[in-house]
């Protein structure tokens, strides 16, 4: 009875010290930039690059912009595959699979040669057109996890019977969604929208191939010149996984309001 209740706290003593041992020997090399102590002096300079500043806040926009096309694509075709064609499922799991099949330097040689300047629709000739097409390309890259954190969301809802009641009250489809479908999936798309933004912040080759400046081109870059700020900067994209995980478990454990009276 006692080695059945040790083991457990035993390997998760392990994982933790596999995870952490690393993640705290990084945290104290950026540490010491200055010589002979340990200061922040390489977290002082990450925040202090109009390079990052830059980046970064390029990311986060194109990853809101990914989430919201992401949610407004994926959410009706899931439910109109769980209610309405059921048999198209086999399908459609396989489309969105694709992305993971297909590697990304791929599909932005095929985008590019699909979008480029000689073609019908040209969106690579300009900022905002390339823009366009970056977000379309984080769409299908985090289409794979966001179709399934939906459609599991999904899967755990009657639909059939929330539709039916919304329908006997008068409600339209467009009603249904924003207002009964959406509500339930809150944790659902919760996590799916915390995927897509640690993807898009992380993504390197589409964004490096575009010539976009994204902050996975501006991470390979420090990483090349620089010895302390890459540590910092991974000590920082650590911190910001965590706050999301937290924001996840935060958002998606409140209960769901009801409707007003």
């Amino acid at each position: 009875m006692k080695l059945s209740r040790i083991m457990p706290w035993f390997f998760v003593a392990i994982g933790a010290v596999y995870f952490f041992v690393p993640l705290l020997s990084t945290m104290e090399f950026s540490m010491r930039m200055r010589r002979g102590t340990y200061s922040f002096d390489a977290y002082r300079e990450v925040f202090g690059d109009p390079r990052f500043q830059e980046s970064f806040t390029f990311s986060v926009i194109l990853a809101l912009a990914t989430i919201v096309v992401g949610i407004v694509l994926v959410v009706p075709a899931a439910y109109a595959v769980r209610l309405r064609l059921p048999k198209l499922r086999p399908v459609v799991e396989m489309l969105t699979l694709m992305p993971l099949v297909v590697p990304a330097i791929v599909l932005v040689f095929g985008y590019i040669r699909l979008y480029g300047s000689d073609s019908i629709l040209p969106l690579t000739d300009g900022e905002f057109s390339s823009d366009v097409l970056l977000v379309l390309a984080y769409v299908a890259l985090a289409l794979p996890y966001l179709y399934r954190a939906i459609d599991t969301g999904l899967a755990s809802l009657d639909l059939r019977t929330l539709t039916e009641a919304a329908e006997s009250l008068g409600a339209g489809p467009l009603t249904i969604l924003v207002q009964v479908v959406v509500p339930n999936l809150r944790t659902a798309l919760v996590s799916g929208a915390f995927l897509t933004f640690a993807i898009v912040i992380g993504e390197f080759t589409v964004a490096s191939l575009l010539d976009r400046p994204a902050f996975g081109p501006y991470l390979q870059l420090i990483g090349a010149s620089r010895a302390y700020e890459p540590a910092a900067l991974a000590v920082m994209a650590f911190a910001l996984t965590w706050a999301c995980l937290g924001l996840m478990q935060l958002v998606g454990g409140a209960p769901v309001p009801g409707p007003r009276r």
